[in-house]
């Protein structure tokens, strides 16, 4: 099945995702909404949305921004004046605290050389190499903040990604340069697709593809290879 074509089945079943969820002005709880422009504070929240969410579920990294949002750390320069055990006591539910506590105050450390400015960080020419260059951020979690907070066209590829394409072609699970090269050659490169395509892609894993994939009422099982043992 074609990339696009994918996309468009993955659409019509699913509608609008609305990614990434962040947290209204006055409000704790961030929210799924249509939104054209992220504030500063929001693409913030989306960073480190980004770096809670390693190894863990987005229920759990939801709790743990609700707390931040509550102790008013939403604020890099907040973050680096915070004790660390402070901090990991507050981001407790997204798992590996005391770890991830220290990743916080790296990315927040980093963006100190901006003046803790998003906006400059973000104008980096090479701004991919330079979230790699912080500790705690890996590929996925750097393309990630790429795509939802910096709004740059990359394809953010997950567990999730890698699990429906292996399972549609039948072929064994392609790493993650090679699914990110397969997306950006045969997609027409821009961040609202690669946007939506990623929250479908995790939409589907949790309505059907997931580890025991209910595969026999999947919409997709007849141009699915692992799926048309179903039918």
């Amino acid at each position: 099945m074609q990339a696009f074509s994918l996309y468009k089945k993955l659409f019509s079943e699913y509608g609008k995702q609305n990614w990434w969820p962040v947290t209204e002005k006055g409000k704790t709880k961030p929210e799924y909404k249509n939104r054209k422009k992220l504030s500063e504070k929001q693409k913030l929240e989306v960073c480190f949305g980004a770096i809670l969410t390693q190894n863990t579920s987005w229920k759990n990294v939801e709790k743990a921004i609700i707390r931040l949002n509550k102790k008013n750390l939403i604020d890099a320069e907040k973050i680096l004046k915070t004790r660390k055990q402070t901090l990991a006591k507050a981001i407790k539910s997204a798992g590996y605290f005391n770890q991830k506590a220290v990743y916080l105050k790296e990315f927040c450390r980093h963006l100190k050389k901006y003046d803790f400015s998003l906006n400059k960080f973000f104008a980096e020419k090479d701004l991919r190499t330079e979230l790699l260059s912080v500790k705690g951020i890996g590929k996925e979690t750097a393309d990630s903040i790429l795509l939802y907070s910096a709004e740059k066209p990359v394809f953010v590829v997950d567990a999730y990604t890698k699990r429906i394409i292996s399972r549609i072609s039948g072929e064994k699970e392609k790493s993650y340069d090679e699914l990110q090269n397969f997306f950006h050659k045969n997609l027409k490169k821009g961040a609202e697709l690669f946007n939506e395509f990623h929250a479908l892609f995790v939409e589907h894993a949790k309505q059907f593809c997931m580890k025991k994939p209910l595969c026999k009422n999947c919409f997709l099982k007849k141009e699915c290879v692992f799926g048309k043992a179903f039918l």
